[in-house]
């Protein structure tokens, strides 16, 4: 019979802030590389849903480090950004070509000569999805200089137990992560 007034282990999350994004993106892929999953992972929200979740701005990231009521993003890496980018360039380009092509056939074939073959949608397509792709580069760019402008990118990574806290902690000191360390999560 298991004992009753045995308490479950609580879930600990180890933090640590990085002053830039290829330092984050190194220990990032370590931790993954080690095993982690990457739902454990997580970085400080933007500015827009820390002030609708808080209530209020923050001027240093050191005050959010240990706030569990700051909103997290999921981590989503450099190489996981390219392939969504490139799926959604790859649709819209698609995309583009099939309205054309409709267009001929719905024209009975009198739009051919000015269409050409759906070339032009191709590039229409191409272009929206060009603009898109710079849109999605530019809200993480906007991101980056917005977390770096209040002192740097927060890092969080739960940790399972006494074990994975210590070595996502060696992880973050090995990648120059600077304020690295553990607080408890509600259980």
């Amino acid at each position: 019979m298991a004992d009753e007034n045995k308490k479950p282990a609580q879930l600990r999350e180890v933090v640590g802030v990085f002053a830039d994004a290829e330092t984050l993106e190194a220990a990032i892929g370590e931790l993954l590389a080690s095993g982690l999953e990457p739902a454990r992972i997580s970085l400080l929200a933007g500015e827009t849903a820390i002030v609708e979740t808080l209530g209020h701005r923050y001027e240093k990231i050191e005050e959010l480090e240990d706030d569990l009521a700051a909103p997290r993003i999921k981590y989503q890496s450099t190489e996981t950004l390219a392939a969504t980018k490139t799926a959604l360039l790859g649709s819209l380009v698609s995309i583009g070509a099939v309205a054309a092509a409709g267009a001929i056939f719905a024209s009975g074939g009198a739009l051919l000569p000015t269409l050409g073959s759906g070339v032009i949608g191709a590039e229409v397509g191409g272009f929206l999805s060009g603009v898109l792709g710079d849109l999605i580069d530019g809200r993480r760019a906007d991101y980056l200089k917005e977390q770096l402008s209040h002192g740097g990118l927060l890092l969080f990574v739960r940790a399972a137990d006494d074990a994975e806290e210590a070595a996502a902690k060696e992880v973050l000191m090995k990648h120059s992560g600077r304020d690295v360390h553990a607080h408890a999560l509600p259980a």
